[in-house]
């Protein structure tokens, strides 16, 4: 379990997350982005480098003042959350409430679409499980008429099932690689190839894979 950091103590100090937020804001004041950089995850910093870290705030001036801003007002509410990660990626979300953990995220949603990298997770699960007809929740309506059941099951389990299965791999360990999102459409590298996600109706789906 991956604990977010947002501490519990006396209501009379400064709950530390609060003094990071501070110390996080007054680094976006001063312009110190390297020092901003630090304090991100280890987690977003093996994601996003530091040099493209500085270059985005550098291109957002007002964006980042407005944030450091924000910031500096009254905090609302500090929330102490965890996280477990399991499986393909998937993330279960903890929150304390009567002294308590209790579950925030709903752990039977086993298929949703909402991002790309949810859609993308769905599907290698789906794949994984042989579940065809949950697999075609994920075509796109430019070829849903000639797909059905049988129709996906051939595809994965035919002549090229082994070449598949290995692709499938490569994807799975990409999964929490950069996706790059521009209006419906995002694109999401492995290895040589490429994942294309399309949003329909305001799920995600897979468009194509190369």
């Amino acid at each position: 379990m991956v604990a977010a950091g947002l501490a519990t103590g006396c209501r009379a100090s400064t709950p530390p997350a609060v003094s990071t937020l501070a110390e996080y804001s007054a680094a976006l004041d001063a312009g110190d982005y390297d020092k901003a950089y630090e304090m991100m995850s280890e987690r977003f910093r093996a994601h996003v480098g530091r040099d493209e870290f500085v270059r985005m705030m550098r291109a957002n001036k007002r964006e980042v003042r407005e944030t450091a801003r924000r910031l500096k007002g009254e905090v609302r509410a500090v929330e102490v959350v965890a996280e477990v990660r399991y499986g393909e990626g998937d993330v279960l979300r903890l929150v304390r409430e009567g002294g308590r953990w209790r579950l925030a995220t709903n752990p039977i949603a086993f298929y949703g679409q909402s991002t790309p990298r949810e859609a993308l997770r769905s599907f290698l699960r789906a794949y994984r499980l042989a579940r065809w007809d949950v697999m075609l929740q994920f075509v796109p309506a430019r070829y849903a008429e000639r797909m059905d059941v049988d129709a996906v099951k051939r595809q994965f389990t035919g002549p090229r099932r082994d070449e598949i299965a290995a692709q499938m791999e490569q994807i799975a360990q990409a999964v929490d690689g950069e996706i790059v999102q521009k209006g419906e459409e995002a694109r999401l590298v492995y290895g040589d190839g490429e994942v294309k996600f399309v949003r329909e109706d305001g799920r995600w789906k897979i468009l194509d894979i190369d």
